[in-house]
Parts: structure tokens; sequence; C-alpha cells
């Protein structure tokens, strides 16, 4: 993040949090930026920094004018259409961005040499990426939020052959009562087992995919 941005970053979080002022604002926000809740509520918290292509972001997809961000404001300077679009969560723009910060390098000179000696061998520092370890957490988080769906999931599909058993049970019934044809009370069964089959193979999808799950981001 550069220096004006710095400057702004105060103004950037009270605008913020102006806007999602109303119950459910910052849930509706966050969908429509097509971020996390949790992650949202972190940079309004003040727990979160957020870069200026995030802010743009906001503006474009609330129907904000740009720069709006950028000064402080009260409720009442909140545009009508910006107001309807959060309500209602209807986007004006999609947001591709990230709110991660880039944060500047630092541009350091090397010492020159003393009374004509050489300079020292540059040595390698290992890198110490403060914002890497804050994008593993944030990954950690959102990943565990999928996984938990995919368990649900995975419990929906292992209670299904009690469900299965019933339905035969009742198409049995119906077979019984009706005493249809070879060809339809075939195609019955049929159906039946197709059921059954694709149930073994979406839960050996659900069980790959939780699997890749909880090794996406994570070093080798």
């Amino acid at each position: 993040m550069d220096e004006s941005g710095e400057s702004l970053l105060p103004v950037w979080r009270a605008n913020l949090v102006l806007l999602t002022r109303k119950v459910g604002a910052a849930t509706r926000l966050a969908r429509m930026m097509t971020f996390s809740e949790s992650y949202l509520k972190l940079i309004l918290a003040g727990q979160r920094d957020f870069s200026d292509e995030f802010v743009r972001g906001v503006e474009a997809v609330t129907g904000l004018p740009a720069g709006w961000m950028d000064t402080p404001h009260e409720d009442a300077d909140i545009p009508d259409d910006t107001r309807a679009s959060i309500d209602n969560e209807i986007p004006h723009a999609r947001f591709r961005g990230t709110a991660a910060p880039v944060r500047k390098k630092s541009v350091l000179r090397a010492p020159e040499p003393i009374f004509g000696q050489p300079a020292p061998t540059k040595r390698e520092e290992p890198p110490t990426d403060v914002e890497a370890h804050r994008r593993l957490a944030g990954l950690r988080k959102v990943r565990e939020l999928a996984v938990q769906d995919v368990k649900r999931i995975e419990r929906h599909l292992t209670l299904l052959p009690v469900e299965h058993a019933a339905l035969r049970t009742r198409i049995d019934d119906v077979i019984a009562a009706a005493d249809p044809d070879a060809r339809v009370r075939a195609d019955l069964m049929g159906r039946l087992e197709q059921i059954e089959k694709h149930r073994e193979l979406l839960l050996r999808h659900v069980e790959k995919l939780h699997a890749l799950l909880a090794r996406v981001g994570e070093q080798e």
C-alpha cells in the first residue's frame, strides 16, 4: 500500500462501517464483493488492512461515485441507489480483484566500500512475508468452511440407503397393486438401481474432494 493509501485507510474503514451499519448489510456486501463475511468483518473491525483496489471495487459494486470513499461521510450522504443496491443485494458491477494491500518494497542501498576495500558479499536473508502468513490463515479459514459443507453432503449421502430401502418398499407396493407389464416393472427397478449406483459414485467424489481440500494451500 502506498503512503496515500495508508493515510486514507481510516477514512475508508469508517465509510465501510457506515455502509454496513444496517443489520445484515455486512453479509450482503460481502456476497456482492464475492468475499467471505468473516473476512469483511475483520476489515470492519480493524483487524485486516485492505487495498485501494478493494475500495474502488466497493464504489463500483454499490454504485457509489468514484472517489466517494476518500472523504468522511455521514449516514445522510449515502446515495439512495447505493442503499437500495446493498439492501436488495443487487451489485452494479462484478468485483474480481483482491482486498489484500500491496506492500511497498523497501529500497536499500548497498554499503560503500571503506578505504578502497571490496564491498562485503551480500548475504541472502530468509523471507519474512507477514502478508503471506495472513493469506494462509485466511485460506485455512475459508477452506475449513468448505470442508464442513463437504462433510454435510457426505452425511446426507450416507443416510440415503435408509431412505432408498423405504422407497424400494413403496415401489414394490405399487407394483403389487398395479401389476404393470414386464417392461414397466424392469424400468422401475432399473431406476432404483441407477439411484444407488450414482449415490456410491457421488460418495466417492465427495470423499476425494474432502481429501483434496485438506491439502490445498499446504506446503509439501
